[in-house]
């Protein structure tokens, strides 16, 4: 869309124009948008409850905001989606370098171009999506770069005295004049350098060192931070945190379905390999418990947090891992299935943060653990206990007969293997599966509405639970996995990821 065409000052007094703060544009377009019944974000799943109304509290109080949580919390997609809320064009005095508003300029040049040329003043148009400004703290952020200081060269070429403030060089602060200006990882911003910060968050104005200048400025100020205690390299200064007016706090989500729905929105699959490979709701839900038992895992550091980003690079190398086996076997399409998490340990190790007894074992044993666990709790959840229905079926034996569901395919194992190849075909893949007498039957009395392509990866859950739960055994082999009797498992000496504790 075209910004309006207006060109001069006097034709933007003519409009009808009235300049508003910035903090008025997002508290009367939020407004509007809740009368309208809109989103106030698109694409954020799970804080409708919690943080949007939160946030909305703040935009309409006027608040500058500090989003406080772990990594992975959707902090700065949130903070930057609040340009929408902002006017979609805004005036300016051309040339101006803090976007000084043509009815209430600030700056020296803006007040000289309008004193010289009055309503001929030039004015341009500043799109909202250029009203955002967002800074990284890192240690060697100064004090010039966010507020500004003298510009020797500056000064060289216009042949100018330092005294004179238009050999100021403007930092981002200022440049950020009537936009949101966004700084993430507070903490991390050294304590001295966030007292500079003091006057523009409780006067809302800039004095730039050396100068007797004061800019009123006028910026919605938006932090994010994880918690003081995740790391020891710093924290919020008590006076600055004083004087951010709201503290909003962030959380993953709460279950598993929304978990999968941003994992599914979040994850980026190249149109061929979203053709070739089918990816059922089971793996999604292994993925996401993956997450969760991150978070609440005795090896991983719950302070730092366990991110989004790791179902969504997990998803992805799954994925990958499936497309790799449809490459070299030829198909043309093919399913995802429980051996393909296997291949995700590099997409977990990057993500999660050791404690002690983690880096004891290592990353790699570590996500083996986590997918061990993830399998044993979605198995439990989908099947009945293996342990209560054999007890059952001994303690009822005597009257009339109450069958264990799993004994056909546990006995199947006292004197037959059965292995599956990790590149096998998907039509060798399901043969193998359906030489198990009983397994078929097992899946499909409890989850009938299963299709063709899906059975197999269900059937294989089934294996791996009750390998980890003990009633059948479970080896690692070159380019297999091996499924057997308890006692052969033990014999060959392999214990899967070395972290079972059953």
């Amino acid at each position: 869309m075209n910004h309006p065409a207006f060109s001069t000052l006097g034709d933007l007094k003519k409009s009808g124009y009235t300049p508003r703060s910035v903090k008025e544009e997002l508290r009367a377009n939020l407004i509007a948008r809740i009368r309208a019944k809109q989103p106030l974000f698109e694409g954020i799943h799970g804080y409708e409850h919690t943080v949007v109304p939160a946030l909305e509290r703040a935009i309409l109080a006027g608040h500058s905001i500090n989003l406080l949580g772990l990594r992975g919390q959707a902090k700065t997609r949130m903070a930057r989606s609040l340009v929408q809320l902002l006017d979609e064009w805004m005036p300016v005095v051309a040339g101006s370098e803090i976007n000084d508003d043509p009815l209430a300029a600030i700056s020296r040049y803006a007040r000289e171009q309008i004193a010289i040329h009055g309503d001929n003043t030039p004015i341009a148009w500043v799109h909202r999506n250029d009203r955002y400004t967002e800074k990284l703290a890192t240690p060697d952020v100064t004090v010039a770069d966010l507020i500004g200081d003298s510009d020797p060269i500056k000064a060289a070429n216009l042949k100018l005295d330092y005294s004179d403030e238009r050999v100021i060089h403007f930092g981002l602060v200022p440049r950020s004049h009537r936009g949101i200006f966004v700084i993430n990882e507070l903490p991390d911003l050294q304590p001295r350098i966030q007292v500079a910060l003091f006057n523009i968050l409780q006067e809302g104005d800039v004095q730039i060192r050396g100068f007797k200048l004061r800019l009123p400025l006028d910026i919605q100020f938006v932090f994010t931070a994880n918690p003081e205690d995740y790391t020891n390299r710093g924290a919020i200064i008590t006076p600055l945190k004083d004087r951010i007016q709201s503290q909003i706090l962030t959380h993953y989500p709460p279950t598993i379905e929304l978990g999968m729905r941003i994992t599914a929105q979040e994850v980026r699959s190249p149109r061929e390999q979203t053709r070739r490979v089918r990816v059922p709701d089971l793996i999604r839900v292994l993925v996401e418990r993956i997450a969760l038992e991150a978070r609440e895992s005795d090896y991983v550091d719950r302070k730092s947090g366990v991110s989004a980003r790791l179902t969504i690079s997990a998803l992805e190398s799954a994925i990958s891992a499936a497309e790799l086996r449809a490459l070299r076997t030829g198909e043309e399409r093919t399913t995802v299935r429980i051996a393909d998490l296997f291949a995700v340990g590099p997409a977990i190790n990057g993500k999660i943060e050791l404690v002690y007894e983690g880096e004891q074992e290592g990353a790699e044993k570590v996500a083996r653990h986590l997918l061990s666990q993830a399998l044993r709790n979605v198995f439990l959840e989908l099947f009945p206990d293996p342990e209560k229905a054999r007890r059952r079926a001994k303690a009822e034996a005597r009257g009339r007969s109450v069958p264990d569901p799993y004994g056909a395919v546990v006995s199947h194992f006292d004197e037959h293997a059965v292995e599956l190849p990790l590149e096998a075909p998907d039509a060798s893949y399901a043969a193998a599966l359906q030489q198990v007498p009983g397994l078929t039957d097992l899946v499909r009395s409890r989850h009938g509405y299963l299709d063709a392509d899906e059975l197999p990866v269900w059937m294989e859950l089934v294996l791996h639970g009750l390998a980890e739960l003990s009633r059948v055994g479970r080896a690692e082999i070159e380019g297999a996995t091996r499924f057997s009797d308890l006692m052969g498992s033990v014999l060959t000496g392999d214990d899967d990821d070395g972290t079972d504790d059953r």
